[in-house]
Formats: structure tokens, sequence, C-alpha cells
């Protein structure tokens, strides 16, 4: 089962990742993408860490997503990501200009071959006004084509919003 699952910030999208990890009764592993460069960030991570049940195993990868997939994935096993969007924010801003893309496809490609149960999450950040900055609007650019290339691929896609979960493909929760 491959699931996606897209809302905006605070809409309750990690809380319902971990419900469903728990629900599938499988050993969850927790890949985080997140670089914690401030104290707002600290925050949410430290918060996120109290909520996770002590036997979930962590995985902190900011770039290669794909990697720790395919590491990590198991028959047995419930991988969630949080967050795609960190993570394409970290690829744009790397460097080498051409790192993004290639992470992008290896990702695609490679979560329709994995086995278990795979949740990733993701800020939907598409539904207002486009922003006046060319980082900005490459950023949503990116961020829409990356949630319909992984929603094509996911059994399930999920859109939060105030904490209530429409399946808009898959199964109804």
């Amino acid at each position: 089962m491959k699931e996606l699952i897209l809302g905006g910030v605070r809409s309750g999208k990690s809380r319902l990742a971990e419900r469903r990890a728990l629900d599938s009764g499988l050993a969850v592993t927790y890949i985080a993408t997140a670089r914690v460069g401030d104290e707002g960030m600290q925050r949410r991570v430290e918060e996120h860490r109290r909520r996770r049940p002590l036997d979930w195993e962590l995985v902190e990868e900011p770039l290669e997503l794909a990697v720790a997939l395919r590491t990590h994935a198991d028959e047995k096993r419930c991988l969630i990501v949080d967050c795609l969007t960190l993570w394409l924010t970290q690829l744009l801003c790397e460097t080498d200009a051409t790192r993004l893309a290639r992470e992008r496809e290896a990702l695609i490609e490679v979560l329709p071959r994995l086995p278990g149960h795979v949740i990733l999450i993701g800020n939907e950040t598409n539904m207002g006004v486009l922003p006046p900055g060319e980082l900005s609007r490459r950023y949503c650019d990116e961020a829409g084509l990356l949630h319909q290339s992984l929603a094509e691929v996911c059994d399930r896609v999920i859109l939060i919003v105030a904490g209530l979960p429409f399946v808009l493909k898959g199964e109804k929760l």
C-alpha cells in the first residue's frame, strides 16, 4: 500500500499518517527529511518526537529519499516520510541544479516497487495566489508536479483539512 497525504500546515497530516501506521500493525520506520535550523523548527521536531512511540525506528534523510526508502522498505514494515515538501525545499537549495530532477525521478521510479506500506506526507501549497518571487514560484511548480506524479503511482491519496481526511483516490478510510 502506498499512500500520499496532502494538506496545509497544521492540518493534521502527520497525526493521520501516524495513526495509519499504528493501524497497519507493522513495525514502523519514520523517515524525517527536516534539517533543524532554527528554534521554531526545533520545536516542531520535538513535538513530533514526543508523539511517536518509542519502538519506532527513526531515519534522518534530507536529500536521498529514494535510497532511504529502498534501504528500509520491507513487507513487514510501514514507512512514514515526513515531509516531501521539506525534502523538495532542500533540493531546491542545492548548488547542483540537476539534483532535484534526479532525486525526484528516483523516488517516482522506486515507489511502486517497494514492499510494505509507505505513507508520504506533503504540504499542499498550491491553492492560493501565485507567489511573486522566482524561487517561491519554482517551489510551487515543483511541489505541484511532484504531488501529481506521486498521486499517479499511489494506491490512496488523502487531502486533510482541519483534521478531516478526504480520500481523493483509493479505498475510503
